[in-house]
């Protein structure tokens, strides 16, 4: 198991209740959506509008929704993405973000 069941659930509850959020892409993830994208080019700086739970596959992933005007919608993994560390939530997400990244680098091994 990778994501601890009940602290995923916890933070879930917490993220749904203070939708939006601001988020910032990981670069590896703003060059995948670039080649992607229609336009090439993907701004670094989004706005979280939902968020699920995808079990230990995906773990937390989070709708993005970009400022320009875009049709497209991103789904991405919560620990592609990186928060203002004066923010509410900040540091549940990193301790998960840490916890799920820790355990994939094990498993992968």
């Amino acid at each position: 198991m990778i994501d601890n069941p009940d602290q995923a659930a916890r933070l879930l509850e917490k993220l749904r209740a203070a939708l939006p959020l601001p988020a910032c892409l990981i670069p590896e993830l703003a060059a995948t959506l670039g080649r992607r994208s229609a336009t090439n080019s993907t701004p670094q700086i989004c706005s979280i509008t939902w968020v699920g739970y995808t079990g230990d596959d995906g773990g937390i992933v989070c709708r993005l929704d970009f400022t320009q005007n875009t049709r497209e919608a991103a789904i991405a993994s919560i620990t592609h993405l990186r928060f203002d560390a004066r923010m509410k939530l900040a540091r549940e997400i990193a301790a998960y973000q840490k916890h799920r990244i820790k355990r994939l680098r094990r498993q992968s091994s």
